[in-house]
């Protein structure tokens, strides 16, 4: 039951037929670890500690900088040497004090996924590594936990949508294969602008709120994002089947 007020509070979102109080209350009893609290991770903490997600584990070991400041518009320059995930917890917990956040001030390694995995319902992918996305899309394979995959450079971003419970969902290795490697372009690199990861971070916020409330989820899709033209595509992916992570 909501109390009343969390009734008010989500009151905007609980008219919405898609949502409801149903699809508040599941929003609420939610468990979900959001890997990176940087340019993506966070809007993406941001929306889903607005709209109600219950309970958010957040995974970073990096220290705020003065270059993440154009982006990360979490953080504020008194933030400069914190951990990431520890900054983002103080700033959520003021913006919703009922959400339980629960912090890793490291990044997400073989063991803490397969601790901390089988806890949540779902995993988005906020980082900017292509080995920490090799990772996470398979622990998330190995525990069949969702995951909705970010990334964002310059002023283009995508993202998609990844179900191991269903069985010809593609996963992040049918799009790049490891012995391929996917390109390793950051921001650090070839650089960003902010907007553009606002974009993609909400969009993966969407994704996950429409997940967690039963609503559907598109996979098998690349979304790509260009920003200098303003546009979107997408693409259908299919399950390979001789991917070495996703299939037998």
């Amino acid at each position: 039951m909501l109390s009343p007020e969390e009734q008010l509070r989500y009151s905007r979102q609980t008219m919405l037929k898609a949502i409801g109080e149903n699809g508040q209350q599941a929003l609420k009893n939610a468990k979900v670890l959001i890997v990176g609290v940087g340019g993506l991770g966070n809007p993406v903490s941001l929306y889903l500690n607005a709209a109600g997600v219950g309970n958010i584990y957040l995974a970073d070991g990096d220290n705020i900088e003065l270059s993440n400041l154009h982006r990360q518009i979490q953080f504020r320059e008194s933030d400069i040497g914190e951990n990431k995930a520890n900054a983002s917890a103080d700033k959520l917990h003021q913006l919703n004090s009922s959400t339980n956040i629960e912090v890793l001030d490291e990044m997400l390694d073989e063991e803490l996924a397969d601790y901390y995995l089988p806890l949540v319902d779902l995993v988005l992918d906020c980082t900017d590594s292509v080995t920490s996305r090799y990772l996470i899309n398979q622990k998330c394979l190995e525990h069949k936990k969702p995951l909705i995959i970010g990334a964002a450079t310059g002023f283009d971003g995508q993202h998609m949508f990844v179900n191991p419970n269903l069985e010809d969902s593609a996963c992040y290795q049918c799009l790049f294969p490891k012995h391929k490697k996917a390109p390793e372009n950051n921001c650090q690199t070839i650089g960003i602008l902010g907007p553009v990861l606002a974009i993609i971070g909400g969009m993966q916020a969407l994704q996950a709120i429409k997940f967690l409330t039963g609503n559907t989820v598109k996979t098998n899709q690349l979304n790509i994002f260009d920003g200098l033209n303003n546009t979107w595509q997408q693409f259908t992916l299919n399950k390979q089947p001789n991917c070495p992570a996703c299939s037998p």
